[in-house]
């Protein structure tokens, strides 16, 4: 039975044998990328298709809210242009 340490660097060494030197830092970089995505992905409670929608409903709210306020202030201002 080998120790733990050795194991990593078995495999180490056939992944170096299997892929080359030149390829291994590109496995390397592209499994640290997967991995990454996969987190973020788990991790996140909404899509961010989502959180897009909600962003959007927030502006359109906000949108209609300044529009009333215009109004009534034009509004006010005619009555008070009429006087």
């Amino acid at each position: 039975m080998m120790p733990k340490g050795m194991e990593w660097i078995v495999i180490l060494i056939v992944a170096l044998l299997i892929f080359g030197p030149k390829n291994l830092p590109k496995l390397g970089k592209s499994l640290g990328s997967t991995v990454k995505n996969i987190r973020e992905g788990m991790a996140g409670d909404d899509t961010p298709d989502e959180v897009e929608a909600d962003v959007v409903e927030d502006e359109d709210d906000e949108v209609a809210e300044l529009e009333a306020k215009l109004a009534a202030a034009k509004a006010r201002k005619e009555a008070k242009d009429a006087e």
